[in-house]
């Protein structure tokens, strides 16, 4: 990981500016409605992952952005440079009485491997380390107790241990307009899952 000291300066300004709408949802990315609550996932190549989010029940909006980092509204190439801190994250904002906390665990948790530290795949990088970004501390711990019922599950199965950060929400900076809901806007896009085909019992 880059320290602080040597990360790339960034900008003052977002790579998103004005109003900005899900291409699928119709709602705004940029707004979290009264009594919605926010959570950030880091698993991966984002644009997958942004669509396994906007397809479930009780979720409002999805966004892509990059979180964890050092640099400030830093750009796609940037990231990639691994010289930002900053992981390929999914802001998912979701109605807690629609979809709960817990499902959306499952969902992360089911759809990535983690345990593969700095990677996913033939992803390589910083950027597409294994992260979740909470917003309280209902959804910390409900991050912690999923994540070691699913540890002895993975081990079971062969896997290593779980690298995933569970760390608190700091700045979320969005990404570029073509990066927000990618699949949508290209269908035949590549972006694999990397499942490792073990189930979770995360719920809530």
């Amino acid at each position: 990981m880059i320290t602080p000291e040597a990360a790339l300066p960034g900008r003052d300004r977002g790579l998103l500016m004005g109003p900005a709408f899900h291409e699928t949802l119709g709602t705004r990315i940029d707004q979290v409605p009264d009594g919605a609550e926010v959570v950030y996932f880091a698993l991966g190549c984002f644009w997958g992952a942004e669509k396994l989010f906007w397809e479930l029940d009780g979720v409002i909006t999805t966004a892509v952005g990059y979180a964890g980092g050092f640099t400030p509204n830093p750009t796609y190439e940037e990231v990639c440079s691994g010289r930002t801190g900053h992981a390929e994250t999914v802001m998912v904002v979701y109605d807690p009485q629609r979809v709960s906390y817990g499902k959306l665990l499952k969902v992360f948790l089911e759809n990535h491997d983690p345990t593969q530290g700095m990677r996913q795949g033939n992803d390589l990088g910083t950027q597409y380390r294994s992260a979740i970004y909470f917003t309280g501390a209902e959804q910390e711990a409900a991050a912690h107790a999923a994540i070691t019922d699913y540890q002895p599950r993975l081990s079971a199965a062969g896997f290593g241990a779980i690298t995933t950060e569970v760390v608190p929400a700091g700045p979320f900076y969005f990404a570029e307009r073509y990066h927000q809901q990618y699949l949508d806007k290209n269908p035949n896009g590549y972006c694999p899952i990397h499942a490792t085909g073990v189930t979770c019992r995360a719920a809530g």
